[in-house]
């Protein structure tokens, strides 16, 4: 997620020769943890919604809180930087993920206690602190990940890590609803918050694990030598496409989330699917792992082959072990499903011609017509339509990212700090979502909210994404 700056390129070519698979494997379950966190938040909202009898604004405010750390502390992170130097350079990358671990393993604790006193605003403190270590480990682990190899195969490398990440989000629905959802069914008590106490803990757990295996790893230690100067004056706000792209980020993550945060209301609708909480967590797991194979599509699609035919037969090996999955774990009826889905993902590539601002764009117009088709269709035809919206969010986080830090040069790492606050659009855009269900009585309707994000994504890719020369700053 976060640029590949010229100094990190340097630091690289210090030490060519050395082998980073050990410590990029170790690195990789970091995004992957923060995958899982994060979609824990879409269990949470209808459990919390229905614990403390909220509207579903009311509910919303869970991603609120979550999405506002990143901006609250990245903008923080951001005026550090300028002013006193950057944090991270100063302490290391390694003690940089240490320190964010900590911070969301305290967050993660906090739930116990907040589901004992059966405070809500407990719960926000507890998700605000959380997203505060997860903001910490974006901050620390991406450009680390950009070191760990190659400069010409860092963009390889996030990819990948991109795809571990969505893993997360795909098993996170799974687990965290059988463990909350399942809870409640088995002490026949749902307006008790206890279920979230232990899948909470054992996060915290596992994140302090992840801690202490980070900090007896022989990870190497990367150092800046300050041949790289953060620009003065915010000077990568002189770049129109980066502006652009900063208002981009802010629609496609409030948009993604907004989404993600209304599908298991939306599945448990009579004229939807009519499921029960389980069920419908199940089904959400279809929307971020369409994310997931999309990323690993858009891994592939976007690599440089001597012969193509090479991409199109590992994307026809990623499909293929897609529907046998699918199949052994659903059935027949599903697996056909998803790999028409994949079908269509493919096609809008080559729509695309794998150029990235033209791809963004494509993939962006089809989520348009997919969000028209869910706010207004009914059945499965509504409930497949926002399913298969993750397949083609897949590439758009890191393909907008990599479109608005190009050509910045120095400006790169100012630029990045910009482009995470604008992840507050996951804070911002669900509440707005909830307000218009709530107001309409529709929930069906709320969908064009996120609508209005995509047609800016699309404009982005294909006109606003495009770099136009400034002066020298």
């Amino acid at each position: 997620m976060a640029g590949i700056s010229q100094q990190a390129q340097k630091e690289y070519t210090a030490a060519p020769s050395r082998n980073y698979h050990g410590p990029l494997v170790i690195v990789t379950l970091l995004f992957f943890m923060w995958g899982f966190i994060t979609c824990m938040n879409d269990i949470l909202i209808p459990k919390l919604q229905q614990v403390f009898t909220l509207q579903l604004w009311q509910a919303m405010l869970i991603q609120t809180a979550f999405f506002g750390a990143y901006f609250i502390v990245s903008l923080l992170y951001f005026i550090f930087s300028v002013t006193k130097g950057d944090p991270i350079q100063r302490i290391g990358y390694k003690n940089g993920i240490i320190v964010g671990l900590i911070v969301a393993a305290v967050g993660c604790a906090l739930f116990y206690p907040a589901a004992s006193m059966l405070s809500y605003a407990f719960f926000l403190l507890a998700l605000f602190i959380l997203a505060s270590g997860i903001t910490i480990l974006q901050i620390a682990a991406n450009p680390y990940v950009a070191i760990l190899g190659p400069p010409e195969g860092a963009a390889s490398r996030m990819n990948m890590t991109q795809a571990l990440n969505s893993m997360g989000t795909t098993v996170a629905p799974i687990i965290g609803g059988y463990l909350i959802f399942e809870g409640v069914d088995a002490v026949q008590n749902t307006g008790s918050a206890d279920t979230v106490q232990l899948p909470y803990l054992g996060l915290a757990a596992t994140l302090l694990a992840i801690a202490v295996l980070i900090k007896v790893a022989n990870l190497p230690r990367v150092q800046s030598e300050e041949e790289e100067q953060m620009a003065p004056n915010a000077g990568a706000l002189k770049y129109r496409h980066l502006v652009l792209g900063i208002i981009c980020i802010f629609m496609y993550v409030g948009g993604e989330v907004a989404i993600g945060s209304t599908l298991i209301n939306f599945f448990r609708l009579p004229e939807i699917a009519g499921l029960e909480e389980t069920a419908a967590g199940h089904y959400l797991a279809f929307y971020w792992g369409g994310a997931m194979i999309g990323r690993f599509f858009g891994a592939v699609a976007l690599a440089q082959f001597k012969n193509n035919s090479y991409k199109y037969m590992i994307m026809g090996l990623i499909s293929a072990v897609t529907f046998v999955l699918l199949y052994s774990i659903y059935g027949i009826d599903e697996a056909l499903i998803a790999l028409g889905l994949i079908a269509l993902n493919f096609v809008v590539l080559l729509l695309g011609s794998f150029l990235p601002g033209r791809t963004l764009g494509f993939f962006a117009a089809t989520v348009i017509v997919l969000l028209l088709l869910t706010s207004f269709a009914t059945g499965s035809v509504a409930m497949w339509s926002v399913i298969a919206i993750g397949l083609f969010n897949s590439i758009m986080f890191p393909t907008i990212f990599t479109l608005a830090i190009e050509g910045l040069g120095v400006h790169t790492s100012q630029a990045s700090s910009l482009l995470v606050m604008a992840i507050v659009g996951g804070a911002i855009i669900p509440p707005l979502q909830g307000w218009v269900a709530d107001a309409s009585g529709s929930l069906q309707l709320s969908f064009l909210v996120p609508l209005a994000c995509y047609a800016y994504i699309m404009y982005y890719g294909f006109m606003g994404s495009k770099v136009k020369k400034v002066a020298a700053a």
